[in-house]
């Protein structure tokens, strides 16, 4: 009986390494609060400030918006008649939503092939890559969040032809990561 207990307690706990946290943190709307419940994220953004440049506080509004922190996150399926599944809206996944394309397309320049979008380093240094290209072929700074996250949204290309100009709605929550990101700065600059 004891080996038997001793067993599941030993199954138990490497069951427990391997698992990841995909849920949101509880409180979303102070950076202290997230960072405090969630120190590893902020190791993954720290250290993505130091190789990119991208200050936290922008990452962590482009995060927000973009998946609330879930690691599994991915946009809702589309049905046709409102009954048949057709599949999801785009190939976005994870922490950072990258889509497949612009996945694969990091995982050569940085030649990290074992990065995983499901892992909070790995998202937080794809979008430091990400947003470091922004400001290379878009001349946007790292710390402009809004125009960040349209060129983020739209695509490098996209950024350039001013596509997001005809979405309305886009401009807004840009305005919103923009503001979540101020937000998260001052909030930041008072933690303890």
């Amino acid at each position: 009986m004891k080996k038997a207990i001793a067993a599941i307690c030993v199954i138990g706990a490497l069951a427990g390494c391997g698992a990841r946290e995909f849920s949101a943190p509880r409180n979303l709307d102070n950076a202290c609060d997230l960072a405090d419940e969630r120190p590893a994220y902020m190791r993954a953004m720290r250290r993505a400030e130091r190789e990119w440049g991208v200050p936290v506080h922008v990452q962590m509004a482009t995060f927000h918006q973009e998946s609330r922190f879930v690691g599994d996150a991915r946009p809702p399926h589309v049905y046709a008649l409102e009954v048949i599944p057709m599949g999801r809206m785009s190939s976005a996944f994870g922490y950072s939503q990258a889509l497949d394309g612009t996945w694969q397309e990091y995982l050569r320049d940085t030649r990290n092939r074992r990065a995983r979008r499901d892992d909070i380093r790995d998202a937080t240094d794809f979008m430091g890559w990400y947003m470091n290209l922004s400001r290379e072929r878009n001349g946007i700074a790292l710390e402009d969040a809004r125009n960040q996250y349209l060129a983020y949204h739209e695509g490098h290309a996209g950024y350039r032809r001013q596509s997001y100009r005809a979405k309305p709605w886009l401009m807004r929550v840009a305005d919103r990561v923009a503001q979540r990101a101020a937000i998260y700065e001052a909030q930041l600059a008072n933690c303890r």
